[in-house]
């Protein structure tokens, strides 16, 4: 394309500076073979007919600030999935110019990586916001076999990614977008885990659970039945809420059935602009099921939810099902990735997918058994669970209902 059209601006971009090196200057420098001038100091190939070749490298979100406010006509990202929604989002801004050049965006990927979620959101499940156009995004899958002097020239290699571990198998050889390395929750399956919804009055408890961030209100509403099944429902998402908003919100979607919900300790914290808690705010809200402290221990957390995940009742379901209209955790928590630093927790990036699986968390902790001494409460209604002289401090304790 720098051949083809004079004075085409093109950037190539990779995730570190010694990928770039390795994966693109070293084999341009080679093929160009001194046609286009090359800038160490700058990374940039200047082509005679006035076209240059700019790469570039984006090791973290701060890195973003060089590209802001330049302009590029064709724009390649190699290893996609390893920048994250907002390291693509400026670049994407950066497409654009006034001129009659083609403006392209090329992505090269596999599955895995910090950037699993977007792009298998715009590109795999087409699941696109009101901004974006689904005319502009095409997915173009290419396995292994396609590459036939690949496959016929080293078939080493294709044994070598066939005898790979399971999730860098499916990933890198099947091409699988549902699994892949560091994948927190493989455990989760669409075939196994999701179901339709259907009626589910005849359950014994119904309970909701709420993270809350002014970035993201998440909230799920549960029910469970008498053999220990545990149904999410639905389920809502929304950003930019004040503290009395999300309550206004939250109360509207629950229903008499709903009979509290656990939500995120740091609501307890007093605010030093009104001296009141969250709790004490989203309280005031009429029709608000009554704020329970979530048990906020990620790792038992997290242990607890795989169980769930994992284990079979005599039908051979697990015992976690999700309905078929919670998009938003069928798409975010098979995309949570392991922390770094603690493999049995699971990473807070990227942030935006973080919010509806702690949200789970704090609801199916609620209905851990637990071998702990706890207070244990039993009520008709709202009004005869504020009017115990047991309740005083109950808004401020983790309370298990039976």
């Amino acid at each position: 394309m720098a051949l083809r059209y004079s004075s085409l601006k093109i950037l190539i971009i990779r995730r570190t500076l010694s990928e770039l090196r390795e994966n693109h200057i070293l084999p341009m420098l080679s093929e160009l073979n001194n046609f286009a001038q090359y800038s160490e100091s700058k990374k940039i190939f200047d082509f005679p007919n006035g076209s240059r070749i700019t790469l570039g490298y984006m090791d973290s979100e701060r890195d973003v600030l060089r590209y802001q406010g330049q302009e590029y006509d064709v724009i390649a990202i190699d290893e996609a999935t390893q920048l994250t929604e907002y390291q693509f989002s400026t670049l994407k801004a950066c497409l654009r110019g006034a001129n009659d050049l083609p403006k392209r965006m090329y992505l090269t990927c596999n599955p895995g990586g910090v950037g699993h979620t977007w792009v298998k959101r715009l590109f795999i499940d087409r699941n696109f916001q009101a901004n974006e156009d689904p005319a502009d995004y095409s997915f173009i899958p290419a396995k292994v076999y396609d590459n036939e002097i690949l496959v016929n020239s080293d078939p080493e290699y294709i044994r070598q990614l066939e005898s790979l571990p399971h999730e860098l198998r499916e990933a890198w050889l099947c091409g699988n977008w549902d699994i892949f390395e560091g994948q927190f929750f493989s455990e989760f399956s669409r075939e196994i885990h999701v179901i339709k919804p259907f009626d589910t009055s005849y359950c014994t408890r119904h309970w909701a659970a709420m993270d809350y961030g002014f970035d993201m209100l998440a909230v799920l509403w549960l029910s469970s039945d008498s053999s220990g099944n545990i149904f999410i429902e639905r389920e809502l998402t929304h950003s930019g809420l004040t503290l009395s908003k999300a309550a206004e919100l939250t109360s509207s979607y629950c229903d008499g059935s709903t009979e509290y919900i656990v939500a995120s300790p740091d609501l307890w914290n007093r605010r030093q602009d009104s001296g009141l808690s969250g709790v004490e705010i989203m309280s005031s809200q009429y029709g608000l099921p009554p704020l329970i402290k979530a048990d906020n221990r990620r790792i038992i957390g997290w242990r607890y939810l795989r169980e769930l995940l994992s284990s079979k009742s005599d039908q051979q379901k697990s015992r976690l099902s999700v309905f078929e209209n919670c998009s938003g955790l069928i798409r975010c928590l098979p995309a949570l990735l392991h922390d770094r630093k603690n493999p049995e927790d699971a990473s807070g990036e990227p942030h935006s997918i973080t919010h509806l699986p702690e949200a789970l968390r704090y609801g199916v902790m609620a209905f851990m058994p637990s071998s702990e001494a706890s207070v244990k409460y039993t009520f008709k209604d709202t009004d005869d669970f504020f009017s115990s002289e047991k309740s005083s401090n109950s808004i401020n304790t983790f309370l298990r209902f039976s």
